[in-house]
């Protein structure tokens, strides 16, 4: 085995192999193929400083404690409780979800869910109310944005659940954007010697050790493997930026339809110009489903909360994505059936659709984690000072 490992991708999995493998004494490369870091943790230059989708952090998470402990994670947000949260239900907005909503996400809270039965079948066995776990469902579109979170297995939806809905809040924005966080990632790599090439596709594997912190479908072409795939979604997003108004909402959650807009300028004021809000609204895309259909379903979330909003538009970017929101558990499947993290041969593999715990970024997290501590723990390998 070479001492000097190989990273391709320099997204936030690349950077955590390579400030994990140089302080574990390896000697170090990352390949990004854009000129800038990031992968999908980008945030857009400019007035309006838009993620790539939204982006927290959970300080109750592996992540969060990881990072804290380089001094990379401060400084960061917490959720403004102070504004104003809705749901809606039947086309309009309220304070507050139905109560039998509220009781059933209690009640299931407190449960252990099976693994090999939908989330929608379970809940409504649990709380004899179809109603309630319909609704329930699609209140998860947040965390897994897909069209039909009650599809989904219900231990994995379950497992959502109990992290998500915890008051207060564990959720941290990071200021600026993610591409703050990758910024003080890629510095604290450079710092501890790591070297990074951005400008650099890599068109063939490289020699092992090798870590590849890149989506399924570019690992899948480059290790020639057609078995390394799982179950993704496909996901509208619409970011806009509006003129302030003293009653927007900071978060509607839709109990009609899977999806969420949140102003996220409450959180952090320097992602949008002074006097204005950034809002960024997500939903999963149904089968066949166009993009100016599914926008139009989010225009129709802003409508019910955003007062004129229409007329206070100053910015606009929409996009559909593909298999680039996580791993989807379907029934009878749970994160140690997603394609592995050793390859074997000295090849690794780092993302969140992989098998790895965790919600959301911390799958990548986690894996890219399991990926050194494998790595370093091969009794041919000779660490370098």
């Amino acid at each position: 085995m070479r001492t000097r490992l190989t990273i391709v991708g320099g997204g936030l999995g690349g950077l955590v192999s390579a400030i994990s493998a140089r302080e574990g004494g390896l000697d170090v490369t990352v390949f990004e193929a854009r000129k800038d870091l990031g992968g999908r943790a980008r945030t857009t230059s400019g007035d309006y400083r838009a993620n790539w989708g939204p982006h927290v952090v959970y300080s109750d998470g592996p992540l969060w404690a990881w990072l804290d402990e380089r001094g990379l994670a401060r400084p960061a947000h917490r959720a403004p409780l102070s504004r104003r949260f809705f749901v809606r239900v039947d086309g309009r907005v309220h304070r507050v979800p139905p109560r039998k909503v509220v009781r059933g996400l209690l009640r299931l809270r407190s449960a252990e869910a099976p693994v090999d039965v939908s989330f929608s079948d379970w809940a409504t066995a649990e709380l004899g109310d179809a109603e309630a776990a319909r609704r329930i469902a699609i209140f998860f579109g947040v965390a897994t944005f897909d069209h039909d979170p009650g599809r989904l297995s219900a231990a994995f939806v379950n497992g959502l659940l109990k992290r998500v809905l915890q008051v207060p809040p564990q959720v941290r924005y990071i200021p600026g954007g993610w591409a703050t966080l990758t910024d003080r990632l890629g510095r604290r790599a450079r710092e501890l010697g790591v070297r990074i090439q951005t400008g650099s596709p890599v068109d063939t594997l490289p020699a092992p050790p090798v870590v590849l912190a890149v989506p399924l479908a570019r690992a899948r072409e480059l290790l020639d493997d057609a078995g390394i795939a799982w179950t993704g979604t496909r996901t509208a997003l619409l970011d806009i930026g509006i003129l302030r108004h003293r009653r927007d909402p900071f978060v509607i959650s839709d109990l009609d339809a899977p999806g969420w807009t949140e102003a996220y300028s409450m959180a952090d004021p320097s992602l949008a110009p002074s006097g204005e809000h950034l809002v960024q609204s997500q939903t999963g895309m149904r089968p066949g489903e166009s993009l100016d259909d599914a926008v139009a379903r989010l225009e129709e979330l802003l409508d019910a909360g955003y007062t004129d909003w229409r007329g206070r538009e100053t910015w606009r970017r929409r996009m559909a994505i593909a298999d680039e929101t996580g791993a989807l558990d379907l029934p009878g499947a749970t994160w140690r059936d997603r394609p592995t993290v050793d390859r074997g041969e000295g090849v690794y593999l780092v993302g969140d659709m992989v098998a790895a715990p965790g919600v959301l970024s911390e799958v990548t997290f986690n894996s890219a984690i399991d990926a050194v501590r494998r790595l370093t723990s091969r009794p041919k390998l000779v660490r370098v000072a």
